[in-house]
């Protein structure tokens, strides 16, 4: 009986991950401005988005690496 649990436990689990990764999409967005706390981007692929999603940004660094 134990065994069926843990079973069935661990499938939620994956499934359960797998599908909050699934749900992640990549936009390329350009910064047009920037006004205190306010950010005006525009983005292919806006029309995936809606007013209120969250969502992570990452700055591209464009800066030089420099050998020895």
């Amino acid at each position: 009986m134990s065994k069926k649990l843990l079973t069935l436990a661990l499938a939620v689990a994956f499934i359960a991950s797998t599908a909050t990764v699934s749900m992640a999409a990549k936009i390329k967005c350009t910064v047009d401005g920037v006004e205190g706390d306010k950010v005006t981007m525009t983005c292919e692929g806006a029309d995936k988005l809606k007013a209120g999603d969250k969502v992570d940004v990452k700055a591209k660094s464009g800066k030089a690496v420099e050998g020895c």
